[in-house]
């Protein structure tokens, strides 16, 4: 999944535009040291599981860790507000790794609002940069097994003054890759930016921005690819037709996956869930079923951190006969909106917003957009997401079946730190 962030300053231009671009929820493993507990003793079987963090969180990791979790289903409600009918599959992680890049070139209220959005209140700057840099470092080092990249990227119109401040700590913080282009040469500066984002979430997303107006000044990006093995994979041979039904419209016949097994399970009177750990068990996914005549987009909005924490803590081992829909899903969504109604607005009003530690021009935030892909079937998941910010100058024991035949949620997590990568809602399968 990538987003992207795109930041515009108007001063002594007639219009130019910057954007950031940051793919939510996934991270790059590039300087991972993982623990030993995640390295198989052969190349047979899955990898002894892991069963605690090698570490504990710090305070500031803990509260970072929260803030991003309580944003990634506020996120998930508003986005389900606008968008009843159709799936979503967004990385609030990537998102707010995004935004947290941005907000090192914010000020005053600018910077308020953004903290409150990000849910990161009574934190300072310092302590926001130092939580995300660990919690990054902390994601990676988990799982050797499992492929996982966070990469952040800024692009800026060569002929801006930007202060060198505002790169330096994003370098240090976010392992930002930053680089002054000729955006005047629109063609070439857009097929450096877009092959950039091609081989951070390995070739899944293939192009984030396809225009650069007068009014751009830079594109600062996040990028995360995962790319996990089920540590118990569904069998091929048991895969089969089976009727899907949608939100609307009528039943689908598609391929579902099959395995009866021991698995983590718990369920209410509104839903079933099941978890499926990835590779040494650090890294999993949690399928929540709302029960037949549960409304799938109520059961998304009413996820919070606590309903959260209370699904993941009444986990239970047992006897699971599980049948889950193949699925593959490419998803764009502009994020601007979304953010606006989580109290982040003047960051997006021209003449309004204060980015004076990013740039001596005023400068506001033109456009977030996040891109996202996702492919679940017999091996494992493969997901990607980029968030892109723009901005521009003035100018128990048990034996149960789950079968999931009708819209349903997950959600891909790392499960001993509790951070939220991922979340989608589906209430069709495409085709």
């Amino acid at each position: 999944m990538k987003n992207q962030v795109t930041i515009v300053s108007r001063a002594r231009f007639a219009r130019r535009g910057l954007s950031l671009a940051a793919m939510a929820g996934l991270i790059a493993c590039s300087a991972a040291t993982a623990p030993k507990e995640a390295v198989p003793d052969d190349g047979d079987g899955p990898p002894p599981a892991i069963t605690a963090l090698p570490r504990a969180l710090t305070a500031t990791e803990t509260k970072v860790r929260d803030a991003a979790n309580d944003f990634s289903f506020a996120l998930l409600a508003t986005v389900t507000d606008s968008q009843k009918t159709a799936n979503t599959f967004i990385s609030p992680l990537s998102a707010s790794f995004a935004l947290g890049m941005t907000m090192n070139g914010a000020a005053a209220q600018t910077f308020d609002e953004m903290q409150h959005a990000l849910q990161l209140r009574g934190l300072s700057q310092q302590e926001i940069n130092a939580g995300y840099k660990s919690l990054i470092d902390l994601l990676l080092s988990l799982d050797s097994s499992v492929q996982m990249r966070v990469a952040s990227s800024i692009w800026y119109r060569n002929s801006v003054t930007f202060h060198q401040t505002f790169f330096d700590t994003t370098k240090k913080y976010f392992n930002a890759e930053v680089k002054g282009l000729n955006f005047a040469d629109a063609p070439a500066a857009l097929g450096t930016i877009n092959a950039w984002v091609a081989s951070a979430t390995n070739d899944k997303i293939k192009k984030v921005l396809d225009v650069i107006r007068q009014e751009d000044v830079m594109f600062l990006i996040n990028a995360i690819y995962f790319k996990g093995s089920w540590r118990d994979k569904f069998e091929v041979s048991r895969t089969a037709n089976g009727a899907f039904n949608p939100a609307t419209g009528g039943a689908q016949t598609v391929p579902f996956m099959n395995r009866t097994g021991s698995m983590s399970y718990t369920e209410t009177a509104s839903y079933q869930a099941v978890d499926l750990p990835y590779g040494n068990s650090a890294f999993s996914m949690t399928v929540i079923l709302p029960r037949a005549g549960q409304d799938v987009n109520a059961v998304a909005k009413g996820l919070s951190s606590s309903s959260w924490q209370t699904l993941s803590a009444a986990l239970r081992t047992g006897t699971v006969n599980l049948a889950l829909p193949k699925l593959k899903l490419e998803y764009e969504r502009v994020l601007t909106d979304d953010l606006k109604a989580l109290g982040m607005k003047v960051p997006f009003v021209d003449r309004r917003a204060d980015f004076s530690k990013m740039t001596p021009d005023p400068a506001f935030i033109s456009f977030v957009k996040q891109n996202s892909f996702v492919d679940i079937n017999e091996e494992g998941t493969e997901a990607a997401a980029v968030t892109t910010v723009g901005v521009g100058v003035t100018s128990a024991p048990l034996t149960v079946t789950m079968r999931v035949d009708r819209p349903y949620i997950f959600v891909i997590r790392e499960r001993l730190s509790g951070t939220v990568l991922f979340v989608g809602k589906i209430l069709r399968i495409p085709d």
